[in-house]
């Protein structure tokens, strides 16, 4: 998802924050989880009564797993990246705090598209932004990009 978070009125300062796509709100992971852990105990409890003594300990196990991996699933979707485009400067910060891995006047920025892939370049420095963005939306941050350097510079791309 982008998602433009000012914009002076003149339209020369920008700041994009970029997050992952996510297909589940935190309320909607905790349903799937209570949903496949109800699943797993009815299955556990049927292996149960059949005789497999062992069933609710494996249940309980993949019950964990399942948990775990569904909270590794939702930090992953916890990611950001920030890029600031002004007249003056063009920054690109991994994630919140961090300082940028990417600082450089937007007039020598060139962007450049490589298999599905937006990497701002200058002087030498390369440095690959979207790349937890879906396809189409990193089409969309090239051309946002593209569009805000353009404005930001003063030069027609």
């Amino acid at each position: 998802m982008i998602e433009m978070l000012r914009l002076v009125s003149d339209g020369s300062r920008a700041q994009l924050v970029l997050h992952p796509p996510r297909a589940l709100s935190a309320r909607q992971f905790v349903l799937l989880f209570i949903a496949l852990a109800g699943l797993m105990a009815f299955s556990a409890g049927l292996g149960w009564l059949s005789g497999n003594v062992f069933a609710p300990v494996f249940a309980l196990l993949h019950c964990f797993l399942v948990g775990a991996a569904l909270r590794a699933s939702w930090r992953s979707g916890e990611r950001r990246e920030e890029i600031r485009v002004g007249p003056d400067c063009v920054e690109v910060i991994p994630a919140a705090g961090c300082p940028p891995v990417f600082r450089a006047h937007p007039y020598w920025v060139r962007l450049v598209i490589e298999d599905e892939r937006v990497v701002l370049v200058s002087s030498g420095k390369r440095v690959e932004v979207g790349s937890l963005l879906a396809p189409a939306e990193r089409r969309e941050l090239a051309a946002t990009l593209d569009g805000l350097l353009a404005a930001s510079d003063g030069r027609n791309r």
